[in-house]
């Protein structure tokens, strides 16, 4: 990728405001920061967090080098002073949050970052695009998996978006349920599984139909899948099975009633004795067409422009809060904003899910001091939501890499099954379990 500095990743303001707190003495202030949302998207019963893996990626990298520093000087967005301090910078806090693949619903502390105001308050664009994004991207995946009734989804999204968010995208994909990608630059980076084979253009690009087919098979074997809605599907159906034979792998629909067009080509198939060729369809799929399409025989599915935009919901609304700090007495203290639909309840929190009969009821923050929160006893059978990502500064690696994406595409599964069934309903509705403030 693009060689460039994470820590610059970042709106002005989180450099102006620690050049001032540098100034008055501030910046040193022990602070706690966190991330939530107020609201889900009109209609949906709950989201699924991702993205928390990519942000410890970028920790990593989170520093400045000379040409960085030469960049701010220069643009005179800091004092030479706050340059000095930027030099060596290296976040020392640590990080709780809700772990990949984990339910959130509207107040939920998904991510509570703990360190000196200085440095938090640098992450807090990162964070939140991060989180914002793959989130969304994670929450409309785990709808399309659910409405396909767990028939194989994958990302076909990275044309329908840019570069980089192609690669997020399919990540959180995965996250959310998906099985693999078509972007191979996200399959190198995170060890996933890349699908793919021809356009419609091999397809003209050979004088017939056939040719393309036989030129197909050739290079990948009769395994793969022939894209067949070029010219007339039942036409090329027949000349691919009489090209690869029966072991033929799969088809591809792209266009047309999919749903009508897929019993057709099934039909035909085992007519031809292709009782095993796999179905693909695609084209503009989002969870609505999937749930439309579950009586079909369709055996996979390829989406991309609704998955990268979050079937509609392209952002969770996500904010970062500063909801408690050190005073000038040394003492830590709660804060809090009281503006008009925008007040933060303060303190740090810790957050639980509470079940009867093995199904969630309700969501649990406890909210208070630290001393507060360490004499704090959950109900029996609560579920305890957070887990460290950083401690002081030394990040837990186990959240990241290929492992780590895999358990939380198993974790997600798992958690969707411990919410009520109508989290799967596409119908409009409120959060599936309410969130219950308790402030101590």
């Amino acid at each position: 990728m693009v060689d460039y500095s994470p820590a610059l990743m970042t709106d002005m303001y989180e450099y102006t405001m620690l050049d001032a707190c540098l100034r008055d003495g501030t910046a040193d202030r022990k602070c706690v920061f966190e991330v939530f949302t107020r609201h889900l998207p009109a209609g949906r019963r709950y989201g699924v967090v991702a993205g928390t893996g990519r942000i410890l990626d970028a920790l990593e990298h989170f520093h400045l080098d000379d040409e960085d520093l030469k960049f701010l000087a220069e643009r005179k967005v800091v004092s030479p002073d706050t340059i000095k301090w930027l030099e060596n910078f290296h976040f020392s806090g640590s990080i709780k949050g809700y772990r990949e693949g984990e339910m959130f619903f509207p107040n939920s502390p998904i991510l509570q970052i703990e360190g000196t105001f200085g440095e938090c308050t640098l992450l807090e664009t990162l964070v939140l695009s991060i989180l914002n994004y793959d989130s969304a991207v994670a929450s409309a995946a785990s709808r399309m998996v659910s409405a396909a009734k767990n028939r194989p989804c994958m990302d076909m999204g990275g044309r329908r978006t840019n570069e980089w968010s192609a690669v997020a995208a399919a990540r959180a994909a995965v996250v959310g349920g998906f099985q693999g990608t078509a972007n191979l630059l996200a399959a190198q980076l995170y060890g996933l599984k890349a699908i793919g084979t021809a356009a419609h253009c091999f397809t003209l690009v050979h004088d017939d139909e056939r040719s393309a087919f036989e030129s197909q098979i050739a290079a990948l074997g009769k395994n793969t899948t022939l894209l067949v809605d070029t010219y007339n599907i039942e036409e090329a159906v027949k000349t691919a099975v009489e090209v690869a034979g029966p072991e033929l792998g799969g088809v591809r629909i792209d266009s047309g009633d999919l749903a009508s067009l897929a019993q057709r080509v099934r039909n035909q198939l085992d007519a031809l004795g292709a009782t095993n060729t796999r179905i693909t369809v695609t084209n503009d799929l989002d969870e609505y067409a999937l749930a439309a399409l579950q009586t079909a025989p369709v055996d996979s599915y390829g989406v991309g422009t609704m998955l990268v935009t979050g079937s509609g919901a392209p952002t969770c609304a996500m904010v970062y809060k500063l909801t408690e700090r050190e005073g000038a007495d040394g003492v830590m203290a709660p804060v809090m904003k009281k503006s008009k639909d925008k007040a933060t309840t303060p303190g740090r929190k810790l957050a639980y899910r509470s079940y009867e009969y093995n199904l969630a009821e309700a969501e649990h923050v406890i909210s208070g001091s630290e001393d507060k929160l360490a004499g704090y006893t959950p109900d029996e059978g609560w579920k305890d939501l957070l887990v460290d990502y950083v401690d002081h500064g030394q990040i837990d690696s186990s959240w990241q890499g290929h492992d780590a994406i895999m358990r939380a595409h198993d974790y997600r599964a798992a958690a969707l099954n411990e919410l009520p069934i109508t989290a799967q309903s596409l119908m409009k509705g409120d959060p599936v379990i309410p969130t219950e403030i308790t402030v101590l």
